[in-house]
């Protein structure tokens, strides 16, 4: 079982991460890097990653998962890497995102006509790709499933877990990575925040470290 990730300059890395842990323990799953043009990619924390294939090297995959980014613009703008995404997608059992990588599925078209989710600072943005947004942890909508912010992959990892091996397997592999949520505040969400949580954290996301050179 062939799965993809998709990385690239100025990714969030837990949108990544999080979603790798689990997948990649998968019995049967081949986990793979792929980046635009292969080799080293840095994350908008400056975290870097070696060793990306570049995409032209894969041509097919069972699962591609997108992560998200605080800037993803340059990705939306550009063709090779939609045109990429898109005929991988031919390829799917299941096309994913975590966070603003829905953003990616829609400026290549996947979304038109579908339920997604995205962060919750850019869910309206959803609109102008087709899609309807949700606001939801996790949206599957046929094969593509979009989870929202960031930490949210790791549920939506979980859950495609369930789907391509068994419940049993997938409750095993978040036992065995222990993830037993239980933060500290709960504040996750806008709709359980206060007016001045939220404003700073629209501030944070706008003070959100530059993205870096490769």
């Amino acid at each position: 079982m062939d799965i993809v990730f998709l990385f690239y300059d100025g990714m969030t890395a837990l949108d990544a991460i999080g979603p790798w842990e689990v997948l990649s323990r998968l019995p049967g799953a081949r986990a793979r890097l792929a980046s635009p043009n292969g080799g080293r990619v840095a994350t908008d924390t400056g975290l870097a990653f070696d060793r990306c294939a570049p995409i032209s090297d894969l041509q097919r995959a069972d699962v591609l998962l997108i992560p998200g980014a605080g800037d993803v613009r340059p990705l939306l703008q550009d063709a090779r890497v939609l045109d990429w995404v898109r005929a991988i997608d031919a390829t799917t059992r299941w096309t994913t995102s975590v966070c603003t990588g829905a953003l990616v599925l829609g400026a290549a078209g996947l979304l038109r006509g579908k339920r997604a989710t995205t962060h919750w600072a850019v869910l309206d943005g959803l609109r102008k790709h087709g899609a309807a947004p949700v606001t939801a942890r996790m949206v599957e909508d046929g094969k593509v499933i979009t989870a929202a912010g960031v930490s949210a992959g790791i549920d939506m990892a979980l859950a495609l877990a369930a789907r391509l091996a068994d419940p049993i397997t997938a409750q095993a592999l978040q036992l065995a990575i222990e993830y037993d949520p239980q933060p500290p505040f709960d504040s996750g969400a806008p709709a359980k925040s206060t007016l001045e949580i939220l404003n700073r954290g629209r501030a944070l996301l706008a003070s959100a470290p530059a993205r870096p050179e490769s």
